[in-house]
């Protein structure tokens, strides 16, 4: 499969960029510093360029199967960048509707599981991360309008701990003491899903 990882440079960005190759993808990597993926020399095609750019975007994924995107903001989120996830997905999906790929895999946050208790995940979401709250709600908005085969993330709080495979996954819900998963282990699902056309237009909680 080709597929295009935007947030490559991230955290998780580069767990799924480890291991897209490692199952034997064509990876080509979007950023806007392409410094960090030095590391994996030839074995990606790195393109440099304005993750909210339509046009720039277009171009990136000519000749691709898939997105898979843990693309997020800095944080603390600035002033500048309080719509930038929403910004993000409606340049990604006209640019994906353009190009004519439509299967995109995209990382969110468990902040907007309503009904998860243990942990009280929305709850904290609203007291202490609104602007995240409110931005990604719209992000996830824009991919589940946009008539393109999605399957929406929602990770909890996330770690750098090796891969373990052992997370639990469960739709539509956080798995219960879902507190924490690993980024290795966020990357190992999306990657799968990219790959398994039985999640799409689904939100799915995933945790250790």
């Amino acid at each position: 499969m080709k597929v295009l990882i935007v947030g490559a440079t991230g955290g998780t960005g580069r767990q799924i960029v480890s291991q897209a190759i490692e199952r034997g993808h064509s990876v080509t990597a979007f950023v806007r510093a392409p410094d960090p993926l030095r590391m994996f020399g030839d074995r990606i095609v790195v393109i440099q360029g304005n993750l909210l750019n339509r046009s720039e975007l277009r171009r990136a994924l000519e000749g691709q199967d898939a997105v898979l995107s843990s693309f997020g903001p800095r944080v603390p989120v600035s002033k500048e960048d309080a719509t930038l996830l929403q910004r993000f997905g409606v340049a990604l999906t006209d640019a994906m509707l353009q190009a004519g790929i439509r299967r995109v895999v995209v990382e969110s946050t468990a902040f907007l599981f309503k009904d998860s208790i243990v942990p009280p995940t929305h709850l904290i979401g609203r007291l202490f991360f609104p602007g995240i709250v409110r931005d990604a709600c719209e992000m996830e908005n824009v991919f589940q309008k946009s008539g393109l085969e999605w399957t929406i993330v929602r990770p909890p709080r996330l770690t750098d701990k090796p891969r373990s495979s052992k997370y639990r996954v469960l739709e539509g819900h956080l798995p219960r003491f879902g507190f924490t998963i690993t980024r290795a282990d966020v990357a190992d699902f999306m990657v799968k899903a990219g790959e398994n056309g039985a999640l799409i237009r689904k939100v799915m909680g995933v945790s250790n």
